[in-house]
């Protein structure tokens, strides 16, 4: 019995802890339009404090998780590049990598530009998929859904 009840706590507390890496991020998702079917969507990242989150780029011998933005096929869309990263990055020794990586603290806002093909109303989805770590530990990958709509 006591075993099990052993078991059931180490159960909760590995549930507990990989709930908690959401819980560090919180992201808004918006839509602005630029031009006729040209539209820019924001990602944005607002990081709980003492945490943070790494840039899409690293270093060769960085061995954090980089943020990775998928898009999801979508024929009526054509999405222009890789998103722009917008905040102040950081580029130094990160404590709990024990490497050299680039992260955001408090806040960073991915920028996408997307153009929609015809007149049409449809939209963007995709994931988020990121990490996050403070000066001791990391947290384990975490994904964030997302879905905006566009007008052509």
């Amino acid at each position: 019995m006591e075993k099990f009840i052993t078991t059931i706590g180490l159960l909760f507390i590995s549930v507990a802890l990989f709930a908690q890496s959401g819980s560090k991020v919180k992201w808004d998702y918006t839509v602005k339009k630029l031009a006729d079917k040209k539209y820019e969507v924001r990602m944005v990242a607002n990081i709980q404090p003492g945490w943070h989150l790494y840039s899409q780029t690293q270093g060769a011998d960085a061995i954090a998780l980089p943020t990775t933005i998928t898009f999801a096929k979508n024929p009526l869309l054509v999405v222009s590049g890789k998103p722009k990263e917008v905040g102040k990055v950081t580029d130094a020794f990160d404590k709990a990598t024990q490497s050299r990586s680039r992260f955001y603290s408090n806040k960073v806002e991915f920028v996408q530009v997307v153009t929609v093909k015809s007149n049409v109303k449809t939209s963007l989805t995709g994931d988020v998929e990121f990490m996050v770590c403070d000066d001791k530990q990391c947290l384990p990958p975490d994904k964030s859904k997302f879905s905006v709509k566009l007008e052509g």
